[in-house]
């Protein structure tokens, strides 16, 4: 398909939630995480008495981990996924909100955060003695490649990484007690690809629209190459001690 084919069929195509679906086979990606975030909540669940996902998206992870246990909520901040998460979630029993202020100090076991921002004093309030906090992370610097290549600004939050996270959570007063981080190459075949990708994850270029940037995105589009870009993640486990 031509440029505006393909600019088009962008920013129509629907999604909801966390389903990048639509982008099957135009991104890919080199290299798996050493760690399964999945698998490292499912480990524990035959333990955990009440569970807290931070920014669950669509529900679509916490859902595939059913059955949970009972006291199981979840938050997002996202507007447009608040309705779908709900609608998933609801089935299962979970409260889904948009903020933790509701809940009562000691009110979890386990607290899990895929990608999503929190504050560490929070955390440490809302955990129960010995309890655990779960969390993947995107580092600040995370596909900077794009905000390169379309002359876009670096991210407001450059600076987030492994050791600032490590620190936040000690000084908040939690252990940590494993940590992890690793770099992968993500690739966008197509024009209308990353467009997509700018629209269903807003925050790495915020008010990307194709307009201000058509000139650059053109420039991508007549190269005919791939644009590569440095995916970074970090995780965490802590703990509040016994």
């Amino acid at each position: 398909m031509g440029y505006d084919e393909l600019i088009d069929e962008a920013l129509t195509t629907d999604f909801e939630g966390w389903d990048f679906s639509a982008l099957k086979g135009r991104i890919t990606y080199e290299g798996t995480l050493p760690w399964d975030y999945e698998q490292l909540v499912r480990d524990r669940l035959p333990t955990t008495k009440a569970l807290l996902d931070l920014g669950t998206g669509g529900g679509e992870l916490l859902a595939s981990l059913a059955p949970l246990p009972h006291g199981t909520a979840a938050t997002e901040r996202h507007a447009p996924n608040l309705p779908v998460a709900r609608r998933r979630l609801a089935p299962l029993g979970v409260e889904v909100t948009d903020t933790t202020a509701t809940f009562p100090d000691a009110s979890f076991d386990l607290i899990t955060s895929r990608h999503e921002a929190y504050d560490p004093h929070e955390i440490r309030r809302l955990l129960t003695p010995g309890g655990t906090f779960l969390t993947q992370q995107v580092a600040g610097r995370d596909l900077e490649e794009l905000n390169t290549a379309l002359k876009a600004p670096p991210h407001d939050n450059a600076t987030w990484s492994l050791p600032e996270a490590t620190n936040g959570l000690r000084d908040a007063g939690l252990d940590v007690i494993w940590s992890a981080e690793a770099t992968s190459t993500t690739t966008f075949h197509d024009i209308g690809a990353l467009v997509l990708f700018l629209r269903m994850v807003p925050w790495q270029i915020p008010a990307f629209d194709v307009q201000t940037y058509a000139p650059h995105l053109r420039t991508l589009h007549e190269s005919r190459a791939p644009l590569k870009a440095t995916a970074h993640r970090f995780a965490l486990l802590a703990s509040t001690g016994p």
